[in-house]
Parts: structure tokens; sequence; C-alpha cells
């Protein structure tokens, strides 16, 4: 059995029996800013988030800083009557300093290594590194469900700290907005399921 700590430790002991809602931001019109908004699609979209989440025993719901991922999630904490707490450490993942030419190559290449990281941009290790410690706070009460709102790399980093088959695949399949379910077990044993629904 593993001890109380996350090292040397898939899923930490004080986790099972727990589970995890990791939902990607719905769309946004595309922009530079981090800050911008839901469209009219992703706004109704965020209901139906909504929708599917409040049929599970949420007790906590958290969210990147961006305003997209939080508008996201806002519908189902209204419903709840929960409040969305900011974690700084599920944001986007920073691809690079500036522009990339040929997006998502670019993607695919830090994807094909985990510690490369374009010119000014952040690795998939490093942000799978930070994301992953979010994770193992906010589940440190058994029976816990929260809620992540992030965005579209992140999300399929976590997966793939659960599952290392995952990879560039699944970030390619990604919906905006997209929802996967983590059951953490008392075995340790982890279980995935994509709850949204085209």
């Amino acid at each position: 059995m593993c001890p109380e700590t996350t090292e040397g430790c898939p899923v930490p002991f004080s986790t099972r029996a727990s589970c995890l809602y990791l939902v990607r931001h719905a769309h946004a019109g595309w922009g530079p800013d981090e800050d911008r908004p839901l469209s009219v699609r992703g706004r109704i979209a965020a209901r139906r988030v909504a929708e599917v989440l409040a049929a599970f025993p949420i007790d906590g719901i958290y969210s990147s800083p961006a305003r997209r991922a939080r508008e996201t999630v806002a519908p189902l904490a209204e419903r709840l009557g929960l409040p969305i707490r900011v974690e700084p450490d599920l944001r986007e993942r920073q691809l690079g300093s500036g522009p990339v030419t040929g997006f998502e190559q670019a993607v695919e290449a830090t994807w094909s290594d985990p510690l490369f990281a374009h010119p000014g941009g952040e690795s998939n290790a490093v942000a799978q590194q930070r994301g992953v410690a979010v994770v193992y706070r906010l589940l440190q009460h058994v029976g816990a469900h929260r809620v992540l709102a992030t965005h579209g790399n992140l999300l399929a980093l976590l997966l793939q700290h659960f599952d290392p088959a995952i990879g560039f695949p699944l970030w390619r399949s990604l919906t905006m907005p997209d929802i996967y379910r983590l059951s953490l077990s008392g075995a340790g044993a982890v279980a995935t399921e994509r709850l949204w629904e085209r």
C-alpha cells in the first residue's frame, strides 16, 4: 500500500475513492488575449457542461485563471451553489514567447520530446509537473469529487500522468469543451472515462 505521499506512488493513498472531472474550456474566439470570453457557441456549451456534471456529487470547482475556463464552469458553479476557486497552475501551457508557425506541428514536437520547449515556451514535462501538483493537493480528502477547468494540452498531460499510453493523438481528438473523469480507487487503480458527447 502506498504511504500518504506522492513520491514514488502513482496515486496518493489519500485520494482513494475520489473522482476528478477534467474540463477543457468551451469555444472562445481566437485572439492573443488570454482573458477573452466564451463565444455564443461556447456559452451554450457551458450550460451543457453544467447539465452533465450536475449529476455527480461535486464538492469543489477549480479553474485556470483564464476567463474562458472560468466561464465554462460558471453555470455549474451557479447551479450547485459552489464558488469557483482559481488555480494559477491550471493555466494554459505557453507554447512559445511569440507566434509559432504550424501550430499543430509545434505542439506535436513537444509531445515527441517531453523535455523540449520552443523558445520562451514551456515543455510538456514542466507543464505536467505543475498540473499534477494541483491534482495531488486538491485530492487530499477521501471521497473528494473535484472539477478542474483547464486547457487542452494540460488536460491531456494530466491524463497521461495516470496513463502513459496517452499522447498527442488524444490531444488532437479533444473538443471544446470536453470532459474526462478520473476515478481513483482505494487499491490505487485509475479509470478514465470521457463524459462529453459531441
